[in-house]
């Protein structure tokens, strides 16, 4: 993990260094509509937040780089005959999204995301998620002003929750951001 970081770290300093005019620093926060797939219960979607750090560098004209450091609460709810169960997971997730301009003010967003898991307040299963997940990730972004943007994203897992299982993490994020 140390080393991802690292790695992210230096190809950053780099990139920043070679477009220094086209960087900018910023915050963002927002809404996850998450639930999982491929669980063999029914599972209803929880509604939790995201937020975090952003970098955006112009890396063209049309092209532009946006790395993320966030915090994502994910998860979702179970319903028994018994009780109400949920499952909510922390995670630090560190996005890299393209951003392919298709106008002054709208974007295409894509690209991958790991997430190291912090905490877990899980009181349905007694087995313990893994660790580390990883996602596929594609949205829209929206300029509002020169600062001030929206996005709305859809995350699809890509690794497994548990070691014995197929259910994966699956999350829509509504965000808003500004730009320093």
């Amino acid at each position: 993990m140390k080393k991802i970081i690292q790695s992210c770290l230096i190809i950053l300093f780099f990139v920043q260094m070679s477009y220094a005019q086209s960087v900018q620093f910023g915050i963002k926060a927002g809404a996850n509509y998450a639930n999982v797939t491929g669980s063999k219960i029914n599972t209803n979607a929880i509604v939790n937040y995201h937020a975090g750090i952003v970098a955006k560098i112009g890396l063209t004209k049309g092209l532009s780089f946006q790395p993320e450091l966030l915090y994502t609460t994910q998860g979702a709810s179970y319903e028994t005959a018994l009780a109400d169960y949920k499952n909510e997971l922390g995670y630090i997730v560190i996005p890299a999204m393209l951003q392919i301009h298709l106008s002054k003010s709208i974007t295409l967003d894509m690209g991958p995301q790991v997430g190291f898991l912090l905490n877990e307040k899980n009181n349905f299963d007694v087995q313990k998620s893994n660790t580390f997940d990883a996602s596929a990730n594609a949205g829209l972004g929206l300029k509002i002003t020169n600062s001030i943007f929206a996005q709305a994203r859809y995350c699809v897992g890509l690794t497994k929750l548990q070691p014995n299982s197929d259910i994966k993490n699956n999350v829509v994020q509504l965000s808003l951001g500004i730009l320093f």
